[in-house]
């Protein structure tokens, strides 16, 4: 019974979501409220709020899955950290992942448009990236030397996945950017070997 029920709340969730984004980019952030939210996934705005305690809230949720997993992700192995993210990166570019860039299925490209084009969203992002950045620096042991690194592989990642979405956003195909997308990524990782040698 309980196990029927999570699976009820988790799909009110999802379809609050859904609801919502749509709306986003059909009318624009600014212009959609929550109670046009509300009717849209025909509930009330008590329960919508239930669910969600902001507008950011409902369209941050999509990427919430990935919140503190480079942390986890080092934290899994003995492996350096370096190396760990730099092999997770390049398989999400080879799997299409959109937390990437490299994905250019129209509907993940409207909703990363709207995220960094959106002020409120783009705020709810960088805290997101913070609390990575956090996570990762403890699981690498707190120091000063932790902390660059963390600092470094999390900006790698952002900057080449903006990079990817940049270029699919201006027409290119996932398949036409991948060898940049895999180039550059080389060549960013490869500058933070320096630091990996100071940690370990």
């Amino acid at each position: 019974m309980t196990g029927l029920r999570e699976r009820k709340k988790q799909q009110t969730y999802d379809a609050l979501s859904e609801a919502a984004i749509a709306l986003f980019l059909k009318h624009g952030y600014d212009e959609v409220t929550v109670n046009d939210i509300a009717a849209a996934a025909d509930v009330s705005k008590p329960t919508l709020f239930k669910y969600f305690a902001s507008k950011e809230d409902l369209v941050m949720h999509r990427i919430l899955d990935h919140l503190g997993e480079p942390a986890r992700i080092v934290a899994a192995t003995t492996a350096p950290p370096v190396d760990v993210l730099r092999e997770h990166f390049f398989q999400g570019l080879a799997a299409r992942e959109p937390t990437t860039g490299l994905n250019d299925h129209p509907q993940v490209l409207a909703y990363y448009k709207l995220v960094f084009t959106t002020p409120a969203l783009a705020t709810r992002l960088r805290e997101f990236a913070d609390d990575d950045e956090k996570t990762l620096s403890d699981v690498l042991g707190g120091s000063l030397a932790a902390e660059l690194l963390a600092a470094q592989l999390l900006s790698t990642r952002r900057i080449l996945a903006y990079r990817n979405w940049l270029a699919l956003s201006t027409g290119r195909t996932a398949a036409q950017r991948f060898p940049a997308a895999t180039a550059e990524a080389d060549e960013a990782f490869a500058r933070i070997q320096p630091l990996r040698s100071r940690l370990h």
